[in-house]
């Protein structure tokens, strides 16, 4: 590559935060009208030393120059003033508002009277999308495009800033394989415009293909800066990693183990969400949850954990009451239900079976006598008199039962049971009583 100026020097650059030296000596040198990657893995300071350039950050040591001159932005505003552009990889956008004014957001087109030119606006904004070949409504709301488009109303707002230095951290994370072809299309016309950009990508295919220098980075100080044509992707490893990458994927000798939480056609409640998600995770098992940014990963994690409101779901872990626990069940609350609800399914049941008995043996119903009692006088028939109700019987027989079943759950004995039925019996009585008292 033939010498030319440079349109960014980057030199000595330091960051401390609290405990954590994020930037050490760091370096970066951007030539106009190229592709620079800056590469490394997860904590090597890639981010933070873009920040550090672009206003988010304040460098604690170091210099900047931009076409030779020293600059040191204070705010992200200052750097877009001054020609410099980042496309964040978290988008920072306003979901409810159109996607013309998401682009113009702070500097929107005022006429004569000072008021938001709104024709301007859209305008403007159609030919910035033309220019890029970027099929979208300005007057949509972003909020109803898919993250793929979104991730291109971002790059296009930082390309109608008219910067010289673009930067691009992982822009290609949630696009398709076309979406990606025409990203790599509209650096292609901006790098042709004299633009530099800064590309950030663990994509090492992506790098080789459209970048012409690379910068490697690890623990925060500048590592090598190679011409891409000169790397091969063990090289960009070893020198991300500091060694030699014999065994990048070794062979996997767990024994995956039972079924230890089993989800089944499970779906969130509130958009955006995920829908009828079905899987198993066994013991001794790294399961993984894959897809583009979007896809709902997260939503079915929160979800999962209660973060989120669940719609429909089904949780099978069997009478493992350990593999319940695990995953979020509470035991204890679980058979509790389900003791009550057998309770008021069994009284529902009884009080059919007994409207179908046209014919009945002497003893039947014998040692019913409490049950009966506490259904009427629980269902609001008063000791004094009057009239009670189908439904209040119906209503009484069916909580007297469900504290049965739950009195059983609890393992109370028997004639402790009828003795807590007795006292149910007299505290009804007793409301009674006292209603009839002040009514008199």
């Amino acid at each position: 590559m033939s010498e030319q100026q440079y349109l960014l020097e980057m030199l000595d650059i330091d960051k401390q935060f609290p405990g954590v030296k994020a930037l050490n000596h760091a370096q970066l040198r951007l030539r106009p009208g190229t592709v620079h990657a800056l590469m490394g893995e997860n904590g090597a300071g890639k981010s933070t030393l873009m920040k550090c350039l672009f206003g988010i950050y304040t460098r604690d040591a170091g210099t900047v120059t931009m076409n030779g001159k020293p600059v040191a932005f204070t705010s992200p505003r200052d750097a877009l003033d001054n020609g410099v552009a980042m496309v964040h990889q978290e988008l920072n956008q306003v979901l409810r508002r159109s996607v013309m004014e998401n682009v113009w957001l702070g500097r929107f087109p005022t006429n004569k009277l000072g008021l938001v030119d709104s024709k301007k606006m859209y305008a403007d904004t159609k030919a910035v999308f033309e220019r890029l070949e970027i099929d979208v409504d300005p007057r949509e709301v972003i909020g109803s495009l898919s993250v793929s488009k979104r991730q291109m109303v971002e790059i296009a707002k930082a390309v109608s800033y008219n910067a010289q230095i673009l930067v691009l951290d992982e822009p290609t994370s949630s696009l398709t394989e076309n979406e990606v072809e025409h990203l790599f299309k509209i650096m292609r016309r901006l790098t042709a415009e004299g633009v530099g950009i800064i590309y950030i990508s663990h994509k090492m295919d992506e790098i080789l293909r459209i970048s012409n220098e690379v910068t490697i980075m690890r623990d925060g100080q500048w590592i090598a800066t190679r011409e891409a044509a000169d790397l091969t992707k063990a090289e960009i490893i070893r020198l991300m990693v500091g060694r030699e990458m014999t065994n990048q994927f070794p062979p996997k000798n767990n024994r995956i183990g039972d079924v230890l939480l089993d989800v089944k056609n499970f779906s969130g409640m509130y958009e955006p969400t995920c829908h009828d998600v079905s899987f198993q995770l066994h013991r001794v098992e790294v399961l993984g949850v894959a897809g583009l940014v979007g896809s709902r990963r997260t939503e079915l994690l929160n979800s999962l954990f209660g973060y989120f409101t669940k719609s429909k779901n089904m949780f099978a872990v069997g009478g493992n009451t350990e593999a319940a626990a695990v995953s979020g069940v509470n035991v204890a609350k679980t058979i509790m239900l389900v003791y009550l609800m057998a309770g008021v399914l069994y009284g529902i049941a009884s009080f059919l079976e007994a409207a179908r008995i046209t014919a009945v043996g002497a003893n039947t119903g014998l040692n019913y006598e409490t049950d009966a009692i506490s259904a009427v006088v629980v269902g609001g028939v008063s000791f004094s008199g009057g009239v009670g109700t189908i439904q209040g019987v119906v209503i009484g027989a069916v909580i007297m039962q469900a504290i049965v079943y739950a009195l059983q759950f609890l393992g109370v004995n028997p004639y402790i049971q009828y003795i807590i039925r007795g006292l149910i019996i007299i505290l009804a009585v007793s409301i009674d009583v006292r209603k009839y008292i002040v009514k008199k």
